[in-house]
């Protein structure tokens, strides 16, 4: 089974490109779904959460208190550090789980949805890199009309994360989508799809083959 790893940049679009190819029936594991899973009250982070952080941090109703939790974290980067070190293996743990579970049900391909794929360990776990590109000024236009905020909120917000640009450098395939919604639609309009991008005879996660320069593409069928 090929696994495929789906990211980009804030307003890049990678979110509309995931739920396209969920709509085309292609398996898609959610990296930020299953972060919210695994805090879930009664689960183990959770559980490790509290005994570092204290029982504020936790609702009535057992559940994460996000607002209380993240102003201990938001100036804290040790704190930062250490809340990433309970959920992010967890995270991890669940979203194999979740690959291999489709690798069972015999699936020809499987994508991973991960904000952070190259920040992170993940994007040397999976067989092809997929980035959502656009330009920066076209990210501080999206972010600006989307959130009501200033060109220097927006701004700010984009420094904080890692250049689009610089994980294109890790891309086996980047999906400019420069032009919007209806027109990266089109680009992902692509008969048996599942069929076309699962021809690709690469063992689960493989991550082991030679990265070659990444080039635009116009369709996502380019991976097959």
């Amino acid at each position: 089974m090929l696994v495929v790893g789906l990211t980009g940049g804030i307003a890049t679009g990678k979110s509309t490109v995931s739920t396209l190819l969920k709509s085309r029936g292609i398996p898609v594991v959610d990296a930020d779904v299953i972060a919210r899973q695994v805090v879930e009250a009664g689960t183990p982070a959770l559980v490790r959460i509290e005994a570092h952080f204290g029982p504020q941090v936790i609702q009535g109703d057992g559940s994460l208190d996000r607002k209380q939790l993240g102003s201990i974290i938001f100036n804290d980067a040790a704190q930062r550090a250490k809340l990433n070190a309970i959920v992010h293996p967890a995270v991890r743990k669940a979203m194999w789980f979740e690959v291999v579970r489709h690798w069972f049900r015999g699936e020809k391909i499987c994508v991973m949805d991960v904000p952070l794929l190259i920040e992170g360990p993940l994007h040397k776990m999976v067989g092809k890199v997929v980035v959502v590109y656009c330009s920066e000024e076209i990210q501080l236009q999206r972010l600006m009309q989307r959130d009501s905020s200033t060109r220097e909120d927006a701004l700010s917000r984009l420094r904080s994360q890692m250049p689009i640009a610089d994980k294109v450098a890790y891309a086996d395939v980047v999906l400019d989508n420069s032009g919007g919604g209806m027109d990266l639609a089109d680009k992902l309009v692509i008969p048996s799809i599942r069929n076309r991008l699962g021809s690709v005879a690469s063992p689960l996660a493989n991550g082991q083959e030679e990265k070659k320069k990444p080039e635009v593409e116009t369709k996502l069928v380019v991976l097959c």
